[in-house]
């Protein structure tokens, strides 16, 4: 399958090097000209239990040079959905499929406004990835599992074939008819960590060290539960902590939650796609969150003191 990984960031390259190493022709697009030359001139490293191996992977700052491709797997950070995806159309042929595997909720809306609903597919994965240097990723990826379906809850042919690709690299992936359910179960763990380690500057061993931001987590997802069950959200995860459990389930000590990351690069995170989406469809169906209110204003604490060149990470 000829696979295109729009936003090859540290989530991107570990998804897109493992589909690689399995036979598929990746191309991994990244506007980081120092990630993509790295990647070019001595292939994409992958760190996996401590141990480097790397993977000959094309890489290109743009879609430009790819071509048609089958599969479109969006990555990019939320809020560059829409700029992303629609300097990307040439990717676009007759047959392809664009799935995201974005953090959040609402990134199908935008993508199918682009490319037609028609080609959409939504999914949620666990695997964790986190940037070591410019075209080095640290990957945790067992017993992490991914779920994608079709944005009506149809199971199709196209959803079954992509899930078995993936699971030929080795991504546990599972082909879901309530995929609407299946992206609040994953926004459940994004809620319980991301913005918590963005603003502690915990890694995920660090963090779970620390029983008062367990309770902390654990609240923020239970405001986040009555929010779905308030909106008719069919959830697989039935006790709050659950969701913090599952969030740092097999991932090594140092790896670092995507908001951190985006914090220590100097940009801002997707608070407003995580949290944020709880708080406004909390407000629609008359729930209280004010846990997550608190996070939210936090972390856009933090994205204001950066933008003010503050040296808040070091």
């Amino acid at each position: 399958m000829k696979i295109c990984v729009l936003g090859a960031g540290a989530l991107g390259c570990a998804i897109g090097g493992l589909l690689t190493e399995a036979g598929n022709e990746v191309w991994l697009v990244n506007r980081n000209a120092d990630q993509v030359q790295a990647m070019n001139s001595r292939g994409l490293i992958l760190r996996d239990a401590g141990v480097d191996r790397t993977v000959v992977v094309h890489a290109a700052t743009t879609a430009a040079p790819v071509g048609v491709v089958d599969l479109v797997i969006v990555l990019v950070k939320s809020f560059h959905t829409v700029s992303a995806m629609s300097a990307a159309t040439s990717l676009i042929g007759p047959d392809t499929v664009v799935l995201s595997l974005q953090n959040g909720l609402g990134h199908e809306d935008e993508l199918a406004v682009i490319v037609g609903r028609e080609r959409v597919l939504a999914g949620k994965t666990y695997v964790g990835g986190a940037q070591l240097a410019p075209g080095h990723v640290n990957i945790g990826y067992l017993g992490k599992d991914t779920h994608i379906g079709e944005l009506d809850g149809g199971v199709s042919m196209r959803v079954q074939h992509i899930a078995a690709v993936f699971n030929a690299a080795g991504l546990e992936t599972h082909v879901s008819d309530n995929i609407v359910g299946t992206m609040w179960d994953k926004l459940l763990i994004n809620v319980a960590t991301g913005a918590l380690t963005g603003i502690t500057r915990l890694t995920y061993g660090e963090l779970y060290q620390r029983p008062e931001l367990e309770a902390c987590g654990v609240a923020a997802v239970a405001e986040a539960m009555a929010v779905a069950k308030a909106s008719g959200v069919r959830l697989s995860i039935t006790e709050p902590l659950q969701a913090w459990q599952k969030a740092g389930a097999g991932l090594p000590y140092e790896f670092k939650t995507s908001m951190l990351q985006s914090l220590e690069k100097g940009s801002v995170t997707e608070i407003d796609f995580v949290n944020g989406a709880v708080l406004r469809q909390g407000a629609k169906c008359g729930v209280p969150t004010p846990v997550n209110q608190t996070l939210v204003a936090c972390m856009k604490g933090i994205e204001h003191g950066l933008a003010d060149g503050a040296r808040l990470f070091r």
